[in-house]
């Protein structure tokens, strides 16, 4: 299979306090962990610049505006307990948004099988009201209304293996029957959401986890609960919130996830496209916040797209 890797060149451009966990070294950590041999057949693209307009398909009238208005003119400044936003975070933004949209195009339009893109700020805390939890603006939630409005995908489905649960991309989409979100989560944790009662329109489906729990507890959750509610749900194209902090080693949370569990979920999620829309995947980094661990979880996911164990 052909691979897209998305890169930000300016990943450091969106500056967080010394010590945060969301810092741009992690970036640096995945383009280490995909800089060798066994990662030569990836096609390489530098992300471009994306419409931050955009932002109003998902975000509430005004939301853009808001953000200008926090955004410093030099520094950083506060935007809540965990997020942050610095002079160069809107244009970091800008380049994830566009890097992600870049990759759309190439998997809708058949250039490449799939597509895994190494951007930050992540993504799917940032509800329609309020950024929140690291996350700006909802790049996924963006990407899956242009895959709506520009390329006619009638359902998009999006799953999210991130540690913690996406609660903005449940908010977006919590009454729109055409996108499925899919989350297997740590409960409880930050931000408190994701119960399995949370339903939506038949469109929400939350497979929480318990702390300690590891690989065999997380194949369960998909195989009962999440690939057949994607089954069910037949998308035109199906997009990955990708964290990597059920890792064992990450700081802020506490599965015990290995590798290879980033190895299985890929591999499951991959049949699903091929199965049942055509193969198309794109890949969005959120989470991941112990360097080793996101390293080694990026890699597992990277290696599956390209069909390697």
């Amino acid at each position: 299979m052909t691979t897209l890797l998305i890169s930000q060149p300016n990943f450091e451009s969106h500056v967080t306090p010394t010590g945060h966990p969301e810092r741009p070294d992690r970036i640096r950590a995945v383009e280490e962990a995909l800089a060798g041999p066994d990662f030569a057949g990836l096609v390489r693209r530098a992300a471009l610049t994306g419409d931050l307009s955009l932002a109003e398909f998902v975000h509430a009238p005004g939301y853009l505006a808001q953000l200008q208005a926090l955004r410093p003119a030099e520094g950083i400044a506060r935007i809540d307990e965990d997020t942050f936003i610095s002079s160069g975070s809107l244009d970091a933004a800008a380049t994830a948004l566009g890097g992600a949209l870049e990759a759309l195009d190439a998997v809708v339009l058949g250039e490449v099988d799939n597509a895994f893109c190494a951007i930050r700020p992540p993504g799917h805390h940032a509800e329609i009201l309020r950024p929140m939890g690291f996350c700006l603006i909802n790049t996924i939630a963006i990407v899956a209304r242009m895959a709506q409005r520009k390329h006619g995908a009638e359902r998009v489905a999006i799953v999210d293996f991130d540690v913690h649960h996406g609660n903005g991309t449940q908010d977006i989409f919590y009454k729109d029957a055409s996108v499925l979100y899919a989350s297997s989560h740590q409960m409880p944790l930050f931000p408190g959401t994701g119960a399995a009662s949370e339903t939506g329109v038949g469109n929400i489906v939350n497979a929480p986890l318990a702390a300690g729990s590891g690989g065999d507890e997380m194949r369960l959750a998909y195989e009962e609960t999440i690939l057949p509610a994607l089954t069910d749900f037949a998308p035109d194209i199906l997009l990955v919130s990708a964290g990597f902090d059920a890792h064992i080693r990450d700081p802020l949370a506490q599965l015990e996830w290995q590798a290879e569990d980033f190895t299985w979920i890929t591999n499951r999620l991959l049949d699903f496209a091929e199965e049942r829309c055509g193969g198309r995947l794109v890949s969005l980094l959120e989470g991941g916040y112990d360097r080793q661990g996101l390293a080694a979880g990026a890699a597992a996911h990277v290696a599956a797209l390209m069909g390697r164990d």
